[in-house]
């Protein structure tokens, strides 16, 4: 695929687009299955004012909207966090995740285990291998699912009343990585409901209905629920895209 994901914010006076491309790699690739370039304009007059590193941005930006999420709908008093995947995303939610929060145990799986050996060795502080998504989310206050399956690999069933998900992973209207007991038994808050209801095969599949844009609960207008099961389904906006760029060009520009 090649996706082409414009935005424009008034309040940051930033004109982007990203451009990324996604292959389905049916073997383990050195190459990441998303790779993204953003364009930076000068929202005055169109010119072109920097080409960044979108798959940075990309990685970044959508761990840190996870962070929020986690903020506002985790159970309080959190100590196990359990990460599904070990790519790209894994390694930038791992990051910002154990600076935000304190966890008394990390667990990563990975259908291969070898890159799952691999990010446990390679990250700041100790993680523990499992040997399977249910061993590694039995107990776990936070999950993160950031994977490239497109049938569930989280049950319901598995998961700690109360939890917080954050489901980042199957970005396509015919893809899923939680089933349909936990999409329907879970409070469920999105990114964009638009979105949502037209690309996310998790909540197209099972029926779920969307509680609360993430946006209405920072603004006030719908409640965070924490003491619930939650789920936040996140496929990324094209305006996150534009904040962090234009965050980065004005770090850069300062610095020169």
């Amino acid at each position: 695929y090649l996706g082409v994901m414009p935005a424009y914010s008034a309040a940051d006076d930033a004109l982007t687009t990203k451009l990324v491309t996604f292959y389905e790699h049916l073997k383990d690739s050195s190459v990441p299955s998303h790779q993204a370039t953003v364009l930076l304009f000068d929202p005055s007059n169109g010119t072109l004012k920097a080409v960044l590193d979108g798959s940075v941005i990309t990685a970044k930006r959508t761990a840190a909207v996870s962070a929020i999420a986690t903020k506002l709908l985790m159970p309080p008093f959190a100590e196990v966090l359990c990460i599904l995947g070990a790519g790209v995303q894994a390694y930038s939610h791992y990051e910002i995740f154990t600076e935000l929060f304190t966890f008394k145990e990390v667990r990563i799986w990975n259908r291969t285990r070898e890159k799952a050996e691999k990010f446990a060795s390679s990250v700041s502080g100790p993680v523990q291998v499992c040997s399977s998504a249910r061993e590694a989310v039995a107990g776990a206050d936070v999950i993160v699912t950031v994977t490239m399956a497109t049938a569930p690999i989280l049950f319901g069933d598995w998961v700690k009343p109360g939890a917080h998900i954050n489901a980042v992973g199957a970005s396509r209207p015919d893809w899923r990585e939680l089933d349909d007991e936990l999409m329907r038994n879970s409070v469920l808050f999105v990114d964009s409901r638009d979105a949502a209801r037209t690309e996310s095969g998790d909540v197209i599949l099972s029926g779920a209905e969307i509680f609360a844009e993430l946006g209405e609960v920072l603004k006030g207008t719908k409640p965070a629920l924490p003491e619930k099961t939650t789920v936040f389904k996140s496929l990324g906006m094209a305006v996150e895209d534009t904040v962090a760029a234009k965050f980065v060009y004005d770090a850069w520009s300062a610095g020169n």
